[in-house]
């Protein structure tokens, strides 16, 4: 195991430094991050057996204490018999091993993964827009339909604004709190080709209408003619259930996008699946140059985990290197790769990493968007999630079974 050099967000020379929130985010099973840990547990992951031990209250989230929390993992990899640490930069890719970086990836191992996988396989800032779940829009308010009839003629849902619900939302967003980074690596230039939503509408009154929020080639069926302006969401999965604000990257506190986006009709009881962020950020186009299994392409060695493949956040970092270190064991004793069904949140997470259109692709949190859909469906959000989770846990608990994976205490 070779942890690099210290970057810039790294104050102690500690395994796991947690160098943003201590919360591990929610705990319950009903939530997409709680059914995630379960998996997690059940397929023996140390990170949250160490996270136990520094827990401190945190409601239902899993919070820690951020130096009980590195030191406890720090003892726990030292002490194993079969791992021994070597400090200092990697500036090579092995041939067989898991490659963890992240956002602060080295200009040497940049570089070293560029010229594996190409240039153009890798991006360096973030620049998302939300997510949104279908059942959460008021679909009396939205209409299908493509610019000038394109495509397959209603592939976008649209948000039909007139000119007063316009001001009022130009309005909020130029006055919403927008989050400024802290630490000079995290701070991004911004592109001509993709502004944050927000500092178009400081640039003028009209600049998202003219930009975006355009309506010509759209007319409302209900009215019959244009709308002053509208706000297009696209689909995002095959089954409908994920919706991306087009256009809509942010750099909004997640507080005043839940406060302002829902100003847009249609979107008043928006769940959020994915928050937009624009943000510094290493990973590669994993649907354009990973297999199913998260290695590359032309090496089923050589596998990629963490932030550097496309998931956001520590409990999804933390399961994807759970499941390529389970892997990477199967594969050095001859054994095939398992990745867990769709059905299961972290089976869920790397198909939508590897099965992505590579041309959209952008970093993805946990949410039940990505999880396959039942069969028949269930109109009640309540009971379609009890019936989501009892199916992930029954499948998980079958695909711990099959890798031979063991919970750790």
């Amino acid at each position: 195991m070779r942890p690099a050099t210290r970057t810039p967000a790294h104050q102690t020379d500690t395994l796991a430094e947690l160098v943003c929130s201590n919360s591990f985010k929610s705990m319950e099973t009903g939530n997409a991050h709680g059914l995630l840990k379960a998996e997690m547990r059940r397929l023996g992951s140390l990170v949250l057996a160490v996270a136990d031990t520094a827990r401190v209250p945190g409601g239902t989230a899993l919070a820690v204490d951020r130096i009980a929390f590195a030191r406890g993992m720090q003892e726990r990899v030292a002490a194993h018999p079969n791992i021994t640490i070597v400090r200092g930069e990697v500036t090579e890719l092995p041939e067989a091993g898991v490659v963890a970086t992240g956002p602060l990836t080295s200009d040497r191992l940049t570089a070293a993964i560029a010229g594996r996988l190409g240039a153009k396989s890798l991006a360096f800032f973030d620049a998302i827009a939300p997510i949104v779940a279908a059942d959460s829009l008021d679909h009396r308010v939205l209409f299908r339909a493509s610019r000038y009839g394109k495509g397959e003629g209603d592939d976008y849902l649209n948000a039909p604004m007139d000119e007063a619900q316009y001001d009022a939302f130009v309005a909020a967003l130029v006055a919403a709190d927008q989050y400024e980074p802290s630490h000079e690596f995290d701070k991004t230039p911004y592109f001509e080709g993709c502004l944050p939503v927000e500092e178009m509408a400081r640039r003028g009154r009209d600049t998202l209408r003219f930009g975006p929020m355009k309506s010509v080639g759209l007319a409302d069926p209900r009215t019959g003619g244009q709308p002053f302006a509208v706000v297009q969401l696209r689909r995002e999965d095959r089954a409908g259930q994920m919706w991306n604000m087009v256009g809509f990257q942010t750099r909004l506190r997640t507080g005043e996008q839940r406060r302002v986006f829902p100003l847009i009709p249609g979107l008043e009881r928006a769940e959020f699946l994915r928050m937009g962020s624009i943000h510094r950020n290493s990973y590669v186009n994993a649907p354009a140059t990973l297999s199913p299994h998260l290695a590359v392409q032309d090496n089923p060695l050589l596998l990629f985990a963490g932030q550097i493949t496309g998931v956001e956040g520590y409990t999804e970092s933390a399961a994807s290197g759970l499941l390529a270190g389970l892997n990477l064991a199967r594969l050095l004793a001859g054994e095939p790769p398992l990745v867990p069904p769709p059905t299961t949140m972290l089976g869920a997470l790397c198909q939508y990493l590897v099965a992505c259109d590579p041309a959209r692709f952008q970093p993805m949190n946990a949410n039940f968007g990505l999880v396959e859909p039942l069969d028949p469906p269930l109109r009640d959000k309540e009971k379609r999630k009890a019936q989501l989770v009892e199916r992930a846990l029954r499948d998980i608990e079958t695909f711990a079974a099959a890798i031979g994976a063991a919970v750790v205490v």
